[in-house]
């Protein structure tokens, strides 16, 4: 089997094109390949296939086998590969993912025709708590919630992005022990199909940092969707205007949220790291 290696702000995952490569067992292949001591390493696996809705499909399973809904960094580099591998010329691409079709613009350099960046158009940012727990499903939105695990309280703000996040504001981000905080927020009971987790320091109403705790696959050093759901609740709580330069760990991201339409946009650079093959 064939793979390419990709990053986007740091967030790595193993990409197969499925137009030339069967996949069967793609949680188990992901399980497997993202290991990274005794496999190729990353933060799960990507399959890029056809689509009947739309120019082409995307498929994203977490290192632990769970299938994601959605995810802004790797739909970036979906759309690079798509352009750089010779499978479409399209510099507007429309790419069919579990939470929904996401448009992809391509900025591409005229000098060796390569995709500098990729802005996708991540869709609203929904602020009801349909998937949260029953009890809490009818509230209109959950902004500063305050929910407590590990001993502490934190005031989380639900966004879903086609997959759920919850946010947080505080200081000090980088002492933060995300692998004792982390688990107990993504199971929390709150949270019937787990969460992300978005821990976030303020620097101006234009910039943010963050740290994120991804369903399924720890603390990774990017999250697209993060990013927009992080930008969503800052607007929402008063902290930042429509339009923040995120800093993640793994790089910066730039997110716009234009209200009125509803619809958050993503954009940053998308880089192949490797490519090779597995039995």
């Amino acid at each position: 089997m064939n793979f390419d290696k990709m990053h986007a702000a740091g967030n790595d995952y193993i990409y197969i094109n499925l137009f030339r490569e069967r996949v069967g067992d793609p949680a188990a292949l992901s399980r497997k390949l993202s290991d990274r001591h005794f496999g190729v390493g990353g933060d799960g696996v990507v399959l890029i296939g056809p689509s009947e809705v739309g120019d082409f499909s995307m498929r994203m399973f977490n290192a632990d086998g769970s299938e994601g809904l959605m995810c802004g960094n790797a739909a970036r580099c979906v759309g690079k590969y798509l352009y750089e591998r010779g499978l479409t010329d399209k510099r507007e691409i429309a790419l069919q993912t579990p939470s929904g079709i996401k448009q992809l613009l391509l900025t591409v350099a005229e000098a060796d025709n390569r995709v500098t960046q990729v802005r996708v158009d991540m869709g609203p940012a929904i602020t009801d708590g349909s998937q949260m727990q029953p009890s809490q499903a009818q509230l209109s939105e959950i902004i500063e919630h305050p929910l407590r695990t590990e001993g502490a309280c934190y005031p989380v703000t639900f966004i879903s992005m086609g997959n759920p996040h919850v946010v947080t504001f505080t200081k000090e981000i980088d002492k933060l022990d995300l692998p004792l905080i982390g688990p107990g927020i993504e199971h929390h009971p709150l949270f019937p199909q787990r969460t992300n987790v978005e821990f976030v320091e303020v620097i101006s109403r234009s910039e943010l940092r963050m740290r994120v705790w991804e369903r399924g696959s720890g603390e990774t050093l990017a999250c697209g969707s993060g990013a927009c759901a992080v930008l969503a609740a800052a607007v929402l709580t008063g902290r930042a205007d429509p339009s923040a330069l995120v800093h993640l760990r793994g790089g910066d991201l730039l997110v716009e949220w234009d209200r009125e339409q509803n619809k958050v946009f993503l954009t940053g650079d998308a880089h192949f790291v490797f490519k090779g093959e597995v039995d």
